[in-house]
């Protein structure tokens, strides 16, 4: 029986990180992934979907480029060669994380890991004892108890990234981020989109406003807010509205879309506590058993792929390095790819007020921007909203609407992690012309003194 310093169940971005991490400290580590190198993120999430996003946004450019004078004649979207492109992106990536592996002397075995006990992982017929264990076994799509969930034209955002023509149309249930980017995505490029949403309205985590004019600028999609899916027939989807109305709308397709369920399967033998959000941690991501760690979204902390890799490094760091850190949560981005391309960090106005505390906000339209206005014109959506302690003048939230939004964010997570205040802020130097300069100037929308 070998023995290792690290086993790392799970190789996406969480699991991954944790094994280079621990690799490059001279540990001896053993990953283990039962299906692709990458997980969830690059094989069947983040990267495929933002390489056909792209490919979108490529397409959706050539038709309006007319006005910048930029003429494009009988621009097409070609399916199979977008998926063509996704795929070799893919395995770029793959290829990447193996040479990572192997440059860091971490040993990589492929197959599905059953825990023996808390120190030894069985696969196939070989098991392997661990010092310490780290769980990065992911989610997958949940899929809910829909009358025809199981019909065959019923998708989740697993299998639709591998079809093979654009279907007249899509039924995408579910408006949260997965839902609007595929929503984004397939009416782009022309497919007639229509979003069943159960609550009020679509991307939870985002400003209310910001939320409304997502929708808005989503032109060719069709949105039912408050409403509630109660079958899926061969050609329709069947709900009622807010009102108690029973609708159908026709779909050529259906995507299930409505959050993400933990791999904990077999996870309870070990007397692991598990509740329905994912295996219980604390903030060093320590389970109730002492040796064993859980990470990325099978703990249900933050379901995104960079907060599972920065959960790698607080373990690695707490087990092998000399600072000894926490999982913090309160200045982690996030970003929706869609079109308008969407980004936000830190406390909306609505949870800050929710919290009780007395709050300065501004918003400011990007199109004041020069860059902004000078690639995509004063009638492009977009908008800057800070949200600042009134009482300490620290910043407390930044949300973003509109292009390279993802982008700039980082810089928002920066201010809002180090407690930055306004007059902090003012003294940093934005490059010019840039479209981040519009959080410093909205900013000095709130406070004008130097």
């Amino acid at each position: 029986m070998e023995h290792f310093d690290l086993i790392v169940i799970g190789a996406g971005p969480g699991g991954y990180v944790a094994a280079e991490r621990a690799g490059a400290l001279g540990k001896k580590v053993l990953l283990i992934e039962k299906d692709q190198l990458g997980g969830v993120c690059t094989n069947w999430g983040c990267i495929p979907t933002k390489s056909l996003l792209n490919s979108a946004k490529l397409y959706k450019h050539a038709l309006e480029s007319e006005k910048m004078g930029v003429v494009a004649k009988a621009v097409t979207y070609d399916l199979p060669a977008a998926m063509a492109w996704k795929q070799e992106t893919i395995e770029t990536l793959r290829s990447g994380i193996a040479y990572l592996m192997k440059s860091n002397h971490v040993t990589v075995v492929m197959g599905e890991a059953a825990f023996v006990d808390a120190h030894h992982v069985q696969v196939g017929d070989s098991v392997y004892e661990g010092e310490h264990l780290i769980i990065a076994t992911g989610s997958s799509p949940a899929v809910p108890p829909i009358p025809g969930h199981d019909l065959p034209h019923v998708l989740t955002s697993n299998e639709i990234l591998s079809i093979g023509e654009l279907p007249e149309s899509l039924v995408v249930i579910g408006g949260g981020v997965i839902g609007i980017e595929f929503a984004s995505y397939f009416s782009s490029v022309g497919v007639k989109v229509t979003v069943i949403e159960m609550m009020d309205e679509i991307l939870p985590m985002m400003d209310g406003e910001f939320a409304k004019l997502v929708r808005r600028e989503m032109k060719e999609v069709d949105f039912h807010l408050g409403c509630r899916v109660t079958a899926i027939s061969a050609d329709g989807v069947s709900y009622t509205d807010a009102k108690g109305n029973a609708l159908q709308v026709a779909a050529a397709k259906v995507l299930l879309s409505v959050g993400r369920r933990p791999n904990v399967n077999g996870l309870d033998r070990l007397g692991m506590v598990i509740t329905r959000s994912g295996i219980e941690v604390d903030d060093r991501l320590r389970t109730n058993i002492p040796n064993i760690h859980a990470i990325g979204d099978v703990n249900g902390k933050s379901l995104l792929a960079h907060s599972a890799s920065r959960m790698a490094e607080v373990v690695i760091s707490n087990l092998y390095g000399t600072q000894k850190m926490r999982m913090r949560y309160h200045a982690i981005p996030w970003a929706v790819y869609g079109m308008p391309e969407a980004a936000g960090c830190g406390l909306t106005e609505q949870e800050a007020k929710k919290q009780g505390r007395e709050v300065l906000c501004a918003t400011t339209q990007m199109r004041a921007n020069g860059r902004f206005l000078a690639e995509h014109g004063k009638r492009a959506a977009g908008l800057c909203k800070v949200v600042v302690d009134a009482k300490t003048k620290a910043l407390l939230g930044v949300h973003l609407l509109g292009p390279y939004s993802s982008e700039m964010i980082h810089g928002a997570a920066v201010m809002i992690e180090s407690e930055l205040r306004i007059q902090d802020v003012k003294e940093i130097v934005f490059p010019h012309p840039s479209v981040s300069e519009i959080i410093k100037d909205t900013l000095f929308a709130i406070d004008h003194t130097l």
